[in-house]
């Protein structure tokens, strides 16, 4: 209705409704729009009828609030492909919660980023700035290949033989006793008794430990004494790969990265450091119809260490981490090395070390 113009009552048009329905004389032949929208409220009536004359709110148009919107998760994806890192921290206020990093299935191409670096550990959060906040906890970081025939094993061997490899990794290096510094006796059970030049290393290992035989070259201790693990949970990050051995055997190599955070035994200590452990292990698991070996037992084959401020000194068969001024000034003098760098093979990084000594961590 435009403006200016009259409003006619609703009884007015209902009358007229009525009048042209009966065939009056001079009564238009079809109703008007307004007619026809008052046919439609007077049968409708049952229903509880809705004031055409009411106003009612103007439908949103959502066509510039969608445009909007899209805007934002468009930068808001470039951000995070930019800098993942930095978004996490905005909601876990230096990254304890991250989104976890996939399992390692093949080495890494560089080193992880040195972001968040300068952030100290605590008790509460003993892996603070470092990277291995996003790694796994525990066995978990151990990542296992997919299972297929090989050697003188089927698919179904080659699974238990993986699973019990990392097994073996979990009792020398997670079980919570053996770090207090208890015998490994679960992980040594699982190695070739008739292995005689390792059954001897083991022995001697753990009675008399030195350069030659030293425990640490296979196993993580902690003298209780000078040192307690801050918490329940070491960090890992490492694979598991595996091929086809001398005689049929299926040879299993394992690269693993360790994170201990410890503090001094002492009750109250809360300067929290870290022991980093890379190891990498190889097991044979052989043909029994062609190796003497006990069923459920593996060959060594080979193993190699490398420890970040675990001691750098006497060899006393455990970890022995160094706090405050001390470890800041002890540096050995062999090369540094990135302690999280998986990126270089374990036997590129011995050559690089080669007779140099002890060598000092860019990084805890």
């Amino acid at each position: 209705m435009g403006q200016g113009e009259e409003s006619i009552p609703d009884a007015e048009w209902e009358k007229f409704l009525r009048e042209a329905e009966a065939g009056t004389q001079g009564a238009p032949k079809e109703p008007s729009a307004r007619a026809r929208m008052v046919t439609r409220r007077l049968q409708e009536e049952s229903a509880r009828p809705e004031p055409w004359r009411g106003h009612q709110p103007p439908r949103r148009r959502k066509g510039k609030v969608w445009y909007v919107v899209g805007l934002l998760v468009a930068a808001a994806l470039v951000v995070v492909a930019l800098a993942p890192g930095r978004v996490a921290g905005w909601f876990t206020g230096g990254g304890d919660a991250s989104v976890p990093l996939a399992a390692e299935t093949r080495r890494p191409t560089q080193p992880p980023s040195a972001e968040g670096a300068s952030l100290a550990p605590t008790v509460a959060r003993p892996f603070r700035g470092s990277p291995a906040v996003r790694w796994a906890d525990g066995a978990a970081g151990i990542n296992l290949p997919e299972a297929r025939a090989t050697g003188w094993m089927s698919k179904a061997e080659v699974t238990r033989a993986l699973e019990k490899s990392r097994d073996f990794l979990a009792a020398s290096n997670l079980d919570p006793g053996v770090l207090r510094g208890e015998r490994p006796g679960n992980a040594i059970a699982a190695v070739n008794p008739h292995q005689s030049d390792v059954q001897k290393y083991l022995t001697t290992a753990f009675r008399e430990p030195s350069e030659e035989d030293d425990p640490l070259r296979l196993f993580s201790r902690f003298d209780t004494a000078n040192v307690r693990l801050v918490g329940d949970v070491v960090k890992t990050r490492g694979r598991i790969t595996y091929r086809e051995g001398a005689r049929g055997a299926v040879e299993v190599s394992a690269d693993v990265t360790y994170v201990y955070p410890v503090v001094r035994a002492e009750a109250g200590s809360d300067e929290v450091v870290r022991t980093i452990v890379r190891r990498e292990v190889v097991m044979s698991w052989d043909d029994p119809a062609k190796i003497v070996i006990e069923p459920g037992t593996f060959s060594l084959v080979s193993y190699k260490t490398d420890t970040t401020n675990g001691g750098c000194g006497p060899f006393t068969g455990y970890l022995t981490p160094k706090f405050g001024a001390e470890r800041a000034s002890e540096r050995g003098e062999g090369p540094g090395v990135d302690p999280y760098d998986r990126s270089t093979s374990m036997e590129k990084r011995m050559r690089k070390a080669g007779d140099a000594g002890c060598g000092w961590a860019t990084r805890s």
